[in-house]
């Protein structure tokens, strides 16, 4: 979530999530790039001919990274090869979703002037959202993150008439302000969109959203300058029965928010104790070791 002029300007951006130590992965800010990549094979028109176009393009764009690699020396070739992966990575999806094509017609979404001629930032927010959910719904995807500002500091709301946007908002006393409560209404709105598709896609004896986990939080805890001891988290969802539901839990002793993303890590299969974390740190700030047993079933 961003202004207009920032998300046409960087239209992907890699602050807030990773498929591991050193390699990120990049978000997506323009909904017509993002609808290209994920449907452009099913597409017609403009949307079909921009596609096969990009699609050219970062083919030549791979082969010319790869060849450069081998004339870099060794220290710098590890690290110009994660970004020559991230071109394999985008023409393999690319190739795998075109082999799929008559699977993601049931999925697309319909394409509007909010693409193309968007009044307000919150016209991209929503359709990237349901671009998302789409994604999910078709199975491209197991996880979505959404992030609000980009994990920048230039969020901006426009769209729900509030004229300040950025770093100012941070600055501002939150509880009972009107400008916090449009944007939190709007998450949870937002936030019931999502849940109500997912209840809607049958899977297994229930629903998607019955093995779905969604962590509702903020990147900077509970203020700006927080000092990180105060970090409120909601999840909506026991994915499949990993986690409680209906309660509150204040958790007991010093555990940083590292240990809810090892708790994350243990439901999803992974065997980790601690998660971005060395023992030595965890000696001064973290009292426990594992999983947040106060939110697990």
């Amino acid at each position: 979530m961003d202004s207009l002029e920032n998300m046409r300007a960087k239209p992907t951006v890699a602050n807030l999530s990773a498929r591991g130590a050193g390699r990120p992965i990049f978000m997506h800010s323009n909904p017509n790039h993002l609808y290209q990549m994920i449907y452009g094979a099913i597409s017609t028109g403009e949307i079909r001919s921009e596609h096969e176009a990009r699609s050219s393009m970062l083919d030549r764009i791979e082969a010319m990274a790869a060849s450069k690699a081998k004339m870099l020396p060794q220290a710098d070739a590890s690290r110009y090869g994660e970004f020559v992966q991230g071109f394999d990575d985008i023409n393999g999806l690319r190739e795998r979703l075109d082999g799929v094509a008559d699977h993601l017609r049931r999925f697309a979404p319909s394409v509007d002037e909010g693409y193309s001629r968007p009044e307000f930032e919150t016209d991209w927010h929503d359709r990237l959202l349901d671009l998302g959910v789409s994604a999910l719904k078709a199975g491209i995807t197991n996880v979505l993150t959404v992030g609000s500002g980009r994990g920048e500091i230039f969020g901006s709301w426009k769209g729900l008439g509030i004229d300040q946007q950025g770093h100012n908002l941070g600055h501002m006393k939150q509880p009972d302000n009107p400008i916090w409560i449009k944007i939190r209404q709007y998450n949870c709105r937002m936030l019931v969109k999502l849940i109500e598709q997912l209840e809607s896609v049958p899977e297994g004896s229930g629903t998607m959203m019955d093995h779905t986990l969604i962590v509702y939080t903020s990147n900077n805890a509970d203020k700006q300058h927080t000092n990180g001891a105060n970090w409120p988290v909601m999840l909506l969802g026991d994915c499949g029965g990993a986690y409680r539901t209906g309660c509150f839990s204040q958790i007991e002793g010093r555990r940083p928010i590292n240990a809810l993303y090892t708790s994350i890590l243990r439901t999803a299969g992974v065997e980790v104790d601690r998660f971005n974390m060395t023992e030595k740190m965890a000696a001064k700030f973290d009292t426990g070791r594992g999983p947040l047993r106060e939110i697990l079933a």
